[in-house]
């Protein structure tokens, strides 16, 4: 125990700038081998709480959980649900601070700054961790490095939707109506690089479409123009569009889940209409500072992963078409990898400086 904790303290303190206390070659012979032990007794003493913390005593204080969204949405949602099954779980109070703004990027660099002590997450994802550093010059972070990928938690797919008057039913009869007139190429979603905009460019590319994007600020306007028939195409989560849906002011056509949604099992998915590639998930996942314990990720991992899997969990997300996957810390990292390498190009392309 006291080697990994003088790793990670070492690590940290290197994180910090604090210098390597432990490279011992530079003081000599005996001499520094007693400074080394006294330099690492030193700092292994200042951090003796959190070593205790990483077995048994983690979380000794309240846990804070920045969700980077207005309250109400998806990541809003997903944090609360995993705040109250770790303060069950854990004995302490996991509680969400809602830090919106600039497309997820103020909560996250609040989140990357912070010590990596297991007080501090976020409720990282695709807008915040994929999309907006690939647009942002000026993000403050490095998704990957700046962060500990500690659990997926899942998210809605997008769907692209029609209104009733423009009178088609199918992808097929939207491309082919696309082409022929400007009103079919017209979409809203929500907002410039969100999901919903890239996937609908990149279908309409892949269809030999230039598709012509309407953006809002938000999906509860965008889908309100929707349904009152001033833009008669959307491209947004299904949990957005879900209500209307269900209401049938507007009728889906393709959704960009890998199968077909249990309870709405004619809207054909984009891979089965021959957009094999796109599957395309808002998911949300739980991330803290870089350079956390391992074994404070792994039981937030294991604690996250039960969460999600709980009978109650799994329903209230299938009623809004959220899928949710099982990955160690290592598979989510390297997920995340994955999900910069597919969109960040594609981001780059749609949203102009």
């Amino acid at each position: 125990m006291v080697v990994t904790v003088t790793a990670w303290a070492q690590t940290v303190a290197a994180r910090k700038g604090l210098g390597y206390w432990f490279a011992g070659d530079e003081l000599g012979g005996a001499m520094g081998g007693r400074a080394i032990c006294a330099a690492g007794a030193t700092f292994a003493a200042l951090c003796l709480g959190a070593m205790a913390e990483t077995v048994d005593e983690w979380p000794s204080r309240p846990v804070r959980i920045v969700a980077p969204f207005a309250p109400g949405g998806s990541a809003d949602t997903l944090g609360r649900i995993v705040a109250q099954h770790l303060s069950e779980r854990l004995k302490q109070n996991f509680f969400v601070e809602n830090r919106g703004g600039a497309g997820g990027l103020i909560g996250a660099a609040q989140v990357a700054a912070a010590d990596p002590d297991g007080y501090t997450f976020v409720i990282s994802g695709i807008a915040s961790h994929v999309i907006a550093p690939a647009t942002n010059a000026n993000a403050g972070f490095d998704p990957i490095k700046s962060f500990t990928h500690i659990a997926y938690l899942g998210g809605p797919p997008i769907v692209v939707i029609v209104h009733p008057a423009l009178g088609v039913s199918s992808l097929a009869e939207l491309i082919a109506k696309a082409k022929a007139s400007r009103e079919a190429r017209a979409y809203v979603s929500p907002g410039t690089g969100t999901l919903g905009n890239l996937v609908a460019e990149y279908w309409g590319r892949r269809a030999g479409i230039a598709m012509e994007h309407v953006p809002y600020k938000g999906a509860a306007q965008a889908i309100t123009d929707l349904v009152a028939g001033h833009v008669k195409v959307g491209a947004m989560t299904w949990t957005t569009a879900l209500g209307q849906i269900r209401a049938k002011t507007v009728i889906p056509i393709a959704v960009s889940s890998a199968k077909r949604l249990p309870d709405f099992p004619d809207v054909p998915t984009l891979k089965e209409l021959g957009y094999d590639d796109l599957i395309a998930t808002t998911w949300f996942s739980f991330s803290g500072p870089a350079d956390m314990p391992e074994d404070i990720v792994a039981k937030l991992n294991r604690e996250i992963i039960s969460a999600m899997d709980s009978r109650e969990v799994r329903e209230k997300l299938a009623q809004e078409a959220m899928e949710t996957e099982k990955m160690s810390p290592q598979e989510f990292t390297r997920f995340v990898q994955a999900e910069i390498d597919r969109w960040g190009p594609i981001a780059r392309q749609v949203v102009k400086p």
